[in-house]
């Protein structure tokens, strides 16, 4: 069994039709990785002492990727690009890596859609771009094991 750490991870945003990243993005903090399923409760008639438990639909969390460093732009457009077009969506690839860097597990979310975005205090010392808090929603969440 592999050991990984939850501070040890990476992010990667693409849009569709496109193989490249969306950004070059680095994250301190990731949350919302969460999938529910509803459980229907049905009793039997006459039968006052069992509940029959039913799978129901499954709804997906919001990821929030926080304290975040980019060189550009490019999550700042991708949101205002999701305001014009709303059909826009991406896929976003949470991978969490092993002590040696490798690839242990990934969180795959397909048509996410950007829904909170925010820039930290801004400080005349930084070079870069700095990203607060990025907020998403998305349609479905896969799971696979290196």
């Amino acid at each position: 069994m592999q050991m990984f750490q939850t501070f040890n991870f990476r992010v990667e945003i693409r849009l569709p039709e496109s193989s490249h990243p969306l950004c070059e993005a680095s994250f301190s903090e990731c949350d919302g990785l969460e999938v529910t399923r509803e459980v229907k409760s049905i009793r039997e008639g006459g039968n006052n002492s069992t509940h029959l438990r039913l799978p129901g639909g499954v709804s997906y969390g919001q990821v929030t990727l926080k304290r975040g460093m980019t060189r550009g732009f490019d999550l700042w457009k991708w949101f205002d690009q999701s305001v014009s077009s709303p059909g826009l969506r991406a896929s976003i690839d949470v991978v969490m890596l092993s002590a040696a860097r490798e690839e242990a597990v990934r969180f795959t979310l397909t048509r996410a859609l950007p829904v909170k975005l925010k820039a930290p205090a801004l400080n005349a010392r930084d070079g870069v771009i700095a990203i607060e808090e990025l907020g998403v929603l998305f349609e479905r969440m896969e799971v696979r094991y290196a």
